[in-house]
């Protein structure tokens, strides 16, 4: 690749200076400016090869100049440097039609290799627009907050994703903020006018999931009175999110493989194909290649998912962007009527230190709580001290109730299922679905007891034995004989 001539525009002449010479280095022509006046004008003289410039600027905002450089000359890649570290900004870069952005401070030797790959690679197609009302929206009112390097690259993934419908996978410890991003690739992306569903796989029952997801016909199984929608169209034109896929039964995750690779499914009991348009965003806490290697989950599905990964760092990985998430949680609890507080620096020190197992999450409920039960404006390291020494979890919290009989357990795993819709109201035929997760594990332990007999096991639970055939034949339970 011969020399080019580069166009670089920053206030500050320490980093003009900084540039010129490493450009100089590599073999390029540069011209340099402190403002956007000058670098207009050279854009439209016709020269430059590329341009770098910075957002702020004395006389205009680097970000206002993009669109009319790219309608003048959309051939001319454009980088973009910006001391303002917000998703707001990496977003705005991308729906503007920037080749890449790139934080401030930034590494040289990153800067050098993002110039050249703007000079040696094809000129793609205009990326979609994010839409106006992202672009006016306010820091504050952003879904993710942080300047780390970990939140930034996250900044410009998220951008370059903003004008497309691939599929994405997004793991993180729990509490680190994985709806944040789905929602965010949502809300800023090119279906954003259209709805978006979250379903949560851990809060429903594994009998009902393909019901929840697909919908069921009138009469597909007894207490199917009615046609009920499932989440797929509910969501149709829009995007869904399928949190803790991990938890997914492998039944339905066949399922789902199915709709991912034809664009079509089938409701429970229905025949017809119905055609979806709706883009997938799964997320997990989990180890899914661990639970490929177990038979858990389908490797297939996994590859249909992770199309385009994104790892959300633990707070701890991050812990410098912790004074910005404290003033941000008590900037929203001050909108909800709590007085308005802040925290000194040695109070913010001790958080830095903390190991926050609950994440960002887990943050945000301390704030809260320091809102709503502290009288002083200030918070001090004393509070902060006493806060995490109440709340430290215990030396070995119990994974479920001890003791708990039958009932409550099934008490307890319905209020998650009530819990995890919207309205708190499941689809119609909750009764018999209910009654048929419980019958086919029944079923199947007491097969597995028996060594697969059939007519002890139909002893065992007092059934007829044509009545047990036809539920396992009903329920689709696999019969080994045999087993020890």
């Amino acid at each position: 690749m011969g020399p080019s001539t580069i166009l670089v525009a920053d206030d500050d002449r320490a980093i003009r200076t900084v540039l010129n010479q490493a450009l100089l280095r590599l073999g390029h022509d540069v011209r340099v400016t402190g403002n956007a006046a000058t670098l207009w004008r050279w854009v439209q003289d016709g020269e430059g090869d590329l341009v770098i410039t910075d957002v702020v600027m004395p006389d205009e905002n680097g970000l206002d100049l993009l669109p009319r450089i790219k309608k003048l000359r959309p051939e001319l890649r454009v980088i973009v440097m910006s001391a303002q570290n917000t998703l707001l900004t990496a977003v705005k870069a991308a729906e503007r039609g920037a080749f890449d952005y790139l934080p401030k401070p930034f590494d040289l030797k990153d800067l050098m290799g993002m110039v050249e790959r703007a000079l040696s690679t094809p000129q793609p197609a205009p990326p979609a627009a994010a839409g106006a009302a992202a672009a006016q929206a306010e820091e504050e009112a952003l879904p993710l907050i942080g300047r780390s390097a970990a939140m930034q690259e996250i900044y410009r993934v998220l951008a370059r994703l903003m004008g497309t419908d691939l599929t994405v996978m997004i793991t993180g410890e729990s509490g680190t903020g994985k709806e944040l991003v789905a929602r965010a690739l949502h809300d800023y992306g090119k279906r954003r006018n259209g709805p978006f569903l979250a379903v949560n796989m851990a809060a429903i029952p594994r009998e009902l999931i393909e019901s929840e997801l697909f919908g069921h016909e009138k009469g597909a199984f007894t207490g199917a009175t009615v046609r009920s929608t499932g989440r797929f169209e509910q969501a149709q034109g829009g995007t869904l999110f399928l949190d803790e896929i991990g938890d997914m039964p492998l039944d339905a995750q066949t399922r789902l493989l199915r709709v991912l690779q034809e664009g079509e499914y089938t409701t429970v009991g229905g025949r017809t194909p119905i055609k979806t348009d709706v883009r997938i965003v799964a997320a997990t806490h989990r180890d899914l290649r661990t639970l490929i290697r177990q038979g858990q989950f389908r490797e297939d599905l996994f590859y249909r998912l992770n199309v385009v990964p994104i790892r959300l760092p633990p707070l701890r990985e991050r812990t410098e962007d912790i004074p910005a998430l404290v003033r941000h949680f008590f900037g929203l609890v001050n909108q909800q009527g709590l007085p308005l507080k802040s925290m000194d620096n040695a109070a913010l020190d001790r958080l830095r230190r903390h190991r926050w197992p609950g994440n960002v999450r887990e943050l945000e409920n301390m704030v809260r709580r320091l809102a709503a039960l502290y009288t002083q404006e200030v918070i001090t390291i004393d509070v902060i001290e006493q806060e995490l020494a109440d709340f430290a979890p215990a030396a070995a919290p119990a994974e479920e109730p001890q003791n708990e009989g039958l009932g409550a357990a099934v008490e307890r795993h319905l209020k998650d299922y009530f819990a995890a819709h919207k309205d708190g109201v499941p689809a119609a035929g909750l009764y018999d679905r209910v009654l048929r997760e419980v019958e086919r594990p029944l079923l199947s332990l007491s097969l597995i007891a028996t060594r697969g007999n059939q007519i002890k096991a139909a002893h065992m639970l007092g059934l007829n034995r044509n009545t047990l055939r036809k539920k396992i034949r009903d329920l689709d339970i696999q019969v080994v004989r045999g087993l020890k």
